[in-house]
């Protein structure tokens, strides 16, 4: 039995408490945790990150799959940390003040944990005064913040120029999503990039921690 191709499926196949007992099998049979988290978390975390994309995998797949990874992550991460694991870098994500909506943040979460970042989840309805308050506390590469009603856009705007007002903008770079989002506002907001699902927002993040 090849237990890193085992976790792989499991989460591709959104099992979380079979990808809990599959890590810790691996992690029983001496399977080094970087390994399993290489080998088996990731790739199939990265999977369904393109099925997304692809339209073979909606909402409800990615969310299952995202409680698989994380399920297994959380049980290997002692083992990760115990051997000197160094995540790619930092990242901080909420949804602004005014909108409750989390599915898409918490997608994005997923993916960037399965790609090797480390993230922390400041949750939804995070006022811009929260958002400056965590920007000290974390010290992140990277603010994500998300947006799906029209009616909370403009939280962007004011979270963006209340980090500026805190002398912390050239710290961080700042990265927007959501459905009712362009490019351009992105632009016009002052922020670093606009990802425009999931999978874009890894690889804008990608992108701006490696220039």
């Amino acid at each position: 039995m090849n237990l890193l191709e085992d976790i792989k499926n499991a989460i591709d196949n959104m099992e979380p408490e079979l990808t809990a007992e599959l890590v810790g099998k691996a992690e029983e049979s001496g399977i080094a945790p970087m390994d399993i988290v290489e080998k088996g978390l990731i790739p199939g975390i990265q999977i369904v990150g393109e099925k997304f994309k692809s339209f073979e995998y909606f909402l409800p797949e990615v969310i299952m799959a995202a409680k698989a990874f994380k399920t297994g992550f959380e049980i290997i991460l002692p083992k990760l940390l115990e051997a000197g694991y160094e995540p790619k870098g930092k990242i901080l994500i909420g949804t602004v003040a005014g909108d409750n909506h989390d599915i898409g943040k918490n997608i994005v979460i997923a993916l960037l944990r399965g790609n090797g970042y480390d993230v922390h989840d400041a949750g939804v309805d995070v006022p811009p005064d929260k958002f400056v308050q965590l920007v000290r506390e974390v010290k992140p590469d990277v603010i994500g913040m998300s947006a799906l009603l029209t009616t909370t856009m403009a939280q962007m705007r004011d979270t963006i120029s209340a980090i500026q007002k805190a002398g912390l903008r050239d710290s961080v770079k700042i990265i927007v999503g959501g459905s009712c989002l362009s490019s351009e506002f992105a632009l016009k907001i002052g922020a670093d990039g606009y990802g425009e699902d999931a999978p874009e927002a890894v690889a804008l993040v990608e992108k701006l921690l490696s220039a």
